[in-house]
């Protein structure tokens, strides 16, 4: 209320969908919550210019829509800026952007204002012509189809369906299924579907109500929120939990790629969220297991990072024979990362059905159905970008049932 100089918070608080956090105290709130909550705090002021930095770490993808469009009706009469990592949001969000370059920790370089697809593209690419310099050595790619099915790939794990049900009154459904053995499988949903819980089940972090997935294979698992109470150094934290720590298949294919070595002397309560990040999905990589799951892998990473972490599960997963369960809300790392996907529906905050594993195309359209969007393909970089609803894009490949890839790709 204190924020509130427009007159407006009674509308952002129904827009953001708030209205069931409004009495409860800041420390309770969820990740997603807590973010909305800043959002509407920041749009309830009365100002000539918006700063809004990392809009969508713990929202989906739906709600991270709906704070673009939000910010874009402020941007009618206001000045507004957005510092974001998401570039499918960033893309729909802004007319001009500015790209950062340099060395971390060491040096930055912003360029002058681009039209939003060029800038977007050139960065992807790595190479900035009217700088004439190249800020990655190689460019970013997205397929254009769907990955074809390997059915070859015998099962890793085997889970059978199983139930839970909180005091709050959430239920989670999930029926049983298969992931097999090399592959990376997306898990893709709403906040508040239950997605987190599904992989603490299969975990062992909480026990279901009723049935047991039965998973008879060893697991390491990073959640989705992390904590580092331990003023322990990162090197020797990493070593502590990996045998293989400190071998130069440790350093060519976990620490060079996911950046390590620069804060191996760092405290882990030192380290800020993107570096807690990379040494937790480290953590996970490194210890013995079959399956691995990683709970939004994606959270407080720069794209390069992001890219990067792509790379690495999909190697790991391939030449160590293992299975990789990733949940993530970024659907440019979805794309990259996965083989399959398991798709949640339901209702937020009420109930939860985990459907699934789906083909990616088959996963993907479901998955955008439910939420209204569609894709198309950039023509330069072949990307996803969304569409405008309503748009002749968007009912045409409404009416075809092609969300994401399009028929004519």
């Amino acid at each position: 209320e204190k924020t509130d100089e427009r007159g407006v918070l009674d509308e952002l608080i129904d827009y953001l969908d708030l209205k069931s956090v409004i009495d409860r105290k800041i420390s309770e709130l969820s990740g997603g919550e807590l973010q909305r909550v800043a959002i509407a705090a920041c749009a309830a002021k009365d100002a000539q210019f918006y700063f809004f930095d990392e809009i969508s770490p713990y929202l989906d993808i739906y709600q991270r829509i709906n704070v673009a469009r939000l910010i874009q009706n402020i941007s009618k009469d206001r000045a507004v800026l957005v510092v974001e990592h998401d570039l499918a949001i960033l893309d729909m969000l802004t007319d001009v952007i500015h790209i950062a370059y340099g060395e971390p920790a060491a040096f930055g370089v912003v360029t002058l204002p681009k039209s939003v697809r060029v800038g977007i593209n050139q960065y992807l690419k790595g190479y900035l012509p009217e700088e004439n310099i190249r800020i990655r050595p190689e460019a970013i790619k997205f397929e254009v189809h769907p990955p074809r099915e390997d059915y070859q790939l015998r099962s890793m794990v085997n889970f059978n369906g199983f139930s839970k049900k909180f005091g709050d009154g959430f239920s989670l459904k999930a029926t049983g299924g298969s992931l097999r053995e090399g592959e990376v499988l997306g898990v893709v949903g709403p906040n508040g579907i239950g997605k987190s819980t599904f992989v603490k089940v299969l975990a062992g972090e909480i026990k279901p109500d009723e049935g047991d997935p039965g998973i008879d294979v060893k697991i390491s698992y990073k959640p989705q929120y992390i904590k580092a109470d331990i003023p322990v150094r990162v090197q020797d934290f990493l070593r502590g939990i990996s045998k293989h720590f400190g071998t130069s298949y440790y350093e060519v294919e976990i620490s060079n790629p996911l950046q390590l070595d620069k804060i191996y002397d760092s405290l882990l309560t030192d380290l800020s969220g993107g570096e807690l990040q990379r040494v937790a999905i480290a953590a996970c990589l490194t210890q013995e297991a079959d399956l691995y799951i990683l709970d939004e892998p994606s959270a407080h990473l720069d794209v390069e990072q992001r890219s990067m972490v792509t790379k690495v599960l999909n190697r790991f997963a391939e030449n160590n024979k293992k299975t990789a369960l990733v949940v993530d809300h970024d659907i440019y790392m979805i794309d990259m990362l996965s083989q399959r996907l398991m798709v949640f529906e339901g209702k937020p905050s009420v109930y939860g059905e985990a459907h699934g594993p789906f083909s990616m195309e088959n996963g993907m359209n479901r998955f955008l159905k439910n939420l209204g969007i569609t894709f198309r393909r950039d023509e330069e970089t072949r990307r996803p970008r969304v569409n405008n609803l309503g748009s002749r894009l968007d009912r045409e490949q409404k009416d075809s049932g092609n969300y994401y890839y399009s028929a004519g790709d």
